[in-house]
């Protein structure tokens, strides 16, 4: 990378936005200027990146005219992308986008870089790249190296056991204040608002708006989703639940393969440990496995809990965990953002 890219952030003051500034300095991107953007609201504060200090402007309209933007990365919320982020490609950005406001466009691809780059290239037709949803990412990133070694999947299950995080920092904050209460006796008088119920000491099985099929936004996004980034019809059927874990979300995967597949658990570690990005973390003996507090602050999508099914060969179970904020969104879009220098610079 021999040259500097300009960047913006829209929704630069947001838990994933300030999360790409993190990764961008870790992975020392090749910056050169920096426009942080948000709401009216949250705009005139000052973001800090690599030790310089960055106004936030207004995301508006023509702030992107004259500014010479390479990418732009667009974590605001769906209603902001659909609103600006065609401004930000008219002054000659690609615009990569962390929300679902253009995750199924069939003109937009939706990526995965290590499981499935070379979708990358069709960004010209709108100069788009959407972020798939969290929960998305990291089973698609275990998924892969499965449909590498036994070929076509017939079908996923999966329940997910979703941080507050995923609703951002009022979800956080919510269970924080709700477990303060819990000791000071005044749960029953905290406030219930990014939740559809309390959080604190519960699960929810309810993640996002309800669908007239019986299952949740969230749920299809995972099922229609899977199918567009690996390219097949492969089934996938989701229960979402949100618990009471601040960051990182887990998933039980069941994967179930040809009735001639025989799966052998070994093959599965290597398999998945091979991959990018990927570690396998798979020793219930010794009580080694992934959990919220393992994947939390770092970039690995963590697999454990590898088993066949006890009565059909061509089934696998496996338990899933990552940083939804770092995995499922930010370092997801900075990995977007390194690979299209790649591919451009070719």
């Amino acid at each position: 990378m021999s040259r500097l890219y300009n960047i913006a952030v829209a929704g630069a003051t947001g838990a994933v936005g300030e999360e790409i500034f993190r990764i961008l300095e870790e992975q020392n991107f090749p910056v050169g200027n920096v426009l942080p953007l948000a709401s009216a609201r949250s705009a005139g504060g000052v973001i800090e990146f690599k030790g310089k200090e960055y106004k936030v402007e207004e995301l508006t309209e023509d702030v992107f005219e004259g500014r010479d933007i390479d990418i732009a990365f667009f974590s605001a919320g769906g209603s902001v992308s659909a609103k600006f982020a065609k401004f930000a490609v008219e002054a000659g950005a690609v615009v990569i986008d962390n929300t679902s406001h253009f995750r199924m466009d069939p003109e937009v691809p939706l990526v995965v870089p290590e499981v499935n780059p070379q979708d990358i290239a069709a960004w010209r037709e709108k100069g788009i790249i959407a972020n798939p949803n969290c929960s998305t990412i990291q089973m698609v990133l275990a998924l892969k190296p499965l449909y590498d070694l036994y070929g076509d999947i017939k079908r996923v299950d999966v329940s997910t056991y979703q941080a507050t995080s995923g609703a951002g920092k009022s979800g956080m904050e919510e269970l924080v204040m709700q477990m303060k209460d819990f000791f000071a006796f005044k749960l029953d008088e905290s406030k219930v608002e990014a939740f559809q119920h309390q959080i604190a000491l519960n699960v929810i099985p309810q993640v996002d708006k309800p669908m007239d099929n019986g299952y949740t936004k969230e749920e299809m996004k995972m099922t229609n989703e899977t199918t567009k980034i690996l390219g097949a019809n492969v089934p996938v059927s989701a229960t979402c639940v949100r618990v009471p874990v601040l960051r990182s979300h887990s998933e039980a995967v069941t994967v179930t393969f040809a009735d001639d597949v025989e799966v052998d658990v070994e093959q599965v570690r290597v398999a998945l440990n091979n991959f990018e990005d990927v570690e396998v973390m798979d020793n219930l003996e010794e009580s080694i496995y992934p959990m919220p507090i393992v994947a939390t602050d770092t970039d690995i999508t963590f697999v454990g809990r590898i088993r066949k099914d006890l009565f059909q060969d061509n089934i696998l179970h496996i338990w899933v965990v990552a940083d939804q904020v770092r995995v499922g969104a930010a370092t997801n879009a900075v990995r977007i953002a390194q690979k299209w220098i790649e591919m451009e610079d070719v």
